[in-house]
């Protein structure tokens, strides 16, 4: 299990994933029909067209469960009880079919559960969009909590 144990998250850390995906038309279709999420901004062409964007936008739920995702293998997993909470979602930039996208987790909080037997991790988890320039563009950020495991004594 590559995930990290309570005890080998350290406050303050920032975790570069190394994954990155390419988003396609067709990922972001398929989870528009998995969510039911009809919206024509995320599958209309002729309708995104004619909004400030100019073109469909990739679904705000999918990119951030991307984020997610890419994290999971050097934070959680094999190692979570549960994922307690997302907050503080935002998105402050548009992802658009194409776009190649990555993460990055800052653990900014942790603390064991009261019985002492788990631990619980605070990570500031943030996406941003690769750009030509080299400069790239953040896409998205949260906040998660997570139920953690503790190495066996």
């Amino acid at each position: 299990m590559p995930g990290l144990y309570y005890e080998e998250f350290e406050v303050g850390e920032t975790i570069e994933h190394d994954k990155r995906r390419t988003i396609s038309e067709s990922d972001n279709q398929q989870f528009c029909d998995m969510t039911m999420n009809q919206q024509p901004l995320h599958l209309d062409a002729d309708f995104a067209a004619d909004t400030q964007f100019g073109d469909r936008l990739v679904n705000g739920l999918y990119t951030m469960s991307l984020a997610v995702g890419l994290s999971i293998p050097d934070t959680t997993d094999g190692t979570i009880v549960a994922n307690l909470s997302y907050d503080d979602v935002e998105h402050p930039n548009p992802v658009f079919h194409g776009d190649t996208v990555y993460a990055q987790t800052t653990v900014t909080d942790k603390r064991e559960t009261s019985d002492g037997e788990r631990g619980i991790v605070e990570m500031h988890v943030e996406a941003f969009k690769v750009e030509d320039d080299g400069d790239d563009t953040l896409v998205c950020e949260f906040d998660r909590t997570a139920l953690s495991l503790k190495k066996d004594e």
